[in-house]
């Protein structure tokens, strides 16, 4: 029987949405086939269902409409006939006669009379004519075929499926992939405390389902991916265990194992959000805090960085911490998960080729690992590092801007006798390209961490402790100002602080005066 073609519009892709039916399918088909599917997979999987379904609806219509006209077949006096090319309109056949054409043979000539419209003639028994084999065209869905539907579509459908798997109580997800809850099979607790011991004679080094199995020896003739998906799951729901692999890849560590600067945000990196007044940042100030790329700032919206690699200026509290901003800039060059929140993955330094152990913590958006890199290499704040991305999954390339060490003169941070930090201009041996306003050398570090922590203690205000760097800083300028990129960068080395706040401050106390180009003075009171 042939049938009609499909009225679906581009928009019936554009506003799809995911239905009990589709989730219907997807647990029958995951049950059927014990196989664990991501979202991506299940996507043209649904699209093609979604098809299916839409032309068995099609050919119910066509039978309750009635005979569809094509013009190779032949027709009878008195039949009733309906017209894809207007709209299903129903005619009646009233008249029948022989076609006259040597070049095409015999063939009908009908007359067919619709109610409130002329009568109409149409051709019958041409069995080469090109509506003959009429067929529904994946193109009546808006696109060419499920490939076009899922380049133009299919991140949007995989979206809102995500959404829809995750309310489903029957289905579970392990690094992306989904399976059926009630196939799963029992792992005991006795098979838990043996991967532990497992993963604790490993001493935090991560290892793969298939390598803890191996050693846990679960017996019976069981499907080799509905094990490892089980025991990925009893893992996953036991505290005990941190899956740690970055996309695509399962890896396992003991949570106690972990270092503390993962497992803890580093005392450096912790920010008490400070109220701020959005409103009076202008646009060069928004300009600076895009350029400063700190990954604390708000980029919602920000198109996302494209390129392959970036470099940016180690500030005071990543460089004490031994860490990495995983900010608006360098988040789309590093490993990301589906699920954990601390991804191990591997640093490789470009030009050594040495591999570094590193872990991603993104809920506070760091990097931890780098404290031998830094020291190593001679970086202070405000060195220079570019991050790449690497053809091989779960590494990146790192590499610091080290030069022939040079006696220079830059702002160095000092503790005085009364334990206040303070600022000078001193000569120091630098061995690396840095940042002119972001640089500053941290001779006493010990001492420094003392200060810093008597600093906190003193509930000092922001405003406050503002002004007091600023004093500070601008006594080393003839000028007697100071440029907030520069000011960003000390205050960091006193607090935690991203540049909206400084930024804000700034532009709104009394006390500050803007001098041109993000250089500021403060206004002493007479």
């Amino acid at each position: 029987m042939t049938i009609a073609s499909l009225p679906l519009s581009e928009d019936y892709w554009k506003s799809f949405t995911i239905s009990k039916i589709d989730i219907e399918f997807i647990n029958n088909y995951l049950f059927e086939n014990e196989v664990p599917l991501s979202a991506k997979d299940l996507v043209p999987l649904i699209i093609s269902e979604r098809i299916h379904q839409e032309k068995l609806l099609a050919l119910k219509k066509q039978k309750d409409l009635g005979k569809v006209y094509l013009p190779g077949e032949k027709f009878q006096l008195g039949e009733r006939l309906v017209f894809k090319q207007f709209d299903w309109k129903e005619g009646k056949v009233t008249e029948i006669r022989p076609g006259v054409n040597p070049n095409i043979g015999e063939f009908q000539v009908i007359t067919v009379e619709f109610e409130g419209a002329e009568p109409r003639l149409f051709a019958g028994g041409l069995p080469d004519h090109k509506l003959t084999q009429l067929q529904m065209e994946d193109s009546t869905f808006g696109n060419s075929g499920i490939e076009g539907i899922l380049n133009t579509y299919g991140f949007n459908i995989e979206t809102k499926l995500i959404s829809a798997l995750a309310n489903e109580g029957g289905l579970v997800r392990i690094a992306g992939k989904w399976f059926t809850k009630a196939l799963l099979i029992d792992i005991s607790q006795g098979h838990l405390n043996l991967a532990e011991a497992v993963l604790d004679e490993a001493n935090g080094t991560p290892l793969s389902t298939t390598s803890i199995l191996d050693k846990v020896e679960i017996s019976g003739n069981i499907n080799k991916n509905l094990l490892e998906f089980s025991m990925n799951f009893a893992l996953q729901e036991d505290d005990r265990f941190d899956e740690i692999g970055p996309a695509g890849e399962v890896l396992w560590c003991l949570e106690r194992l972990e270092p503390e600067g993962v497992r803890k945000i580093p005392e450096q990196l912790r920010y008490k959000p400070l109220e701020y007044d959005e409103s009076v940042l202008t646009d060069q100030m928004r300009s600076l805090e895009v350029e400063l790329d700190d990954e604390l700032s708000d980029f919602e919206g920000l198109e996302p960085n494209l390129s392959e690699s970036t470099t940016i200026s180690l500030t005071f509290p990543h460089w004490r911490a031994g860490t990495f901003p995983v900010s608006n800039k360098v988040k789309p060059l590093i490993p990301f998960a589906y699920e954990s929140e601390r991804i191990r993955f591997t640093l490789v330094d470009q030009k050594t080729k040495d591999e570094i152990p590193a872990w991603v913590v993104r809920k506070n958006k760091y990097i931890y690992g780098l404290k031998d890199y830094f020291e190593k290499n001679g970086l202070i704040p405000g060195s220079m590092i570019t991050i790449r991305k690497s053809s091989i999954p779960g590494k990146v390339l790192i590499e610091a801007k080290i030069r022939r060490p040079t006696k220079e003169w830059v702002r160095t941070v000092l503790v005085g006798r009364d334990g206040g930090i303070v600022f000078a201009m001193l000569k120091q041996n630098i061995s690396t390209d840095y940042n002119e306003r972001m640089v500053i050398a941290v001779p006493d570090v010990e001492n420094l961490d003392i200060a810093r922590e008597k600093f906190a203690k003193s509930k000092t205000s922001f405003e406050d402790g503002v002004s007091t760097i600023m004093r500070g800083l601008t006594r080393l300028n003839l000028q007697g100002h100071i440029h907030a990129q520069e000011l960003y960068s000390a205050i960091n080395v006193v607090m935690r602080c991203p540049p909206a706040p400084l930024l804000s401050l700034l532009n709104s106390a009394d006390k500050f005066k803007h001098v041109g180009d993000l250089h500021f003075r403060i206004e002493e009171a007479v």
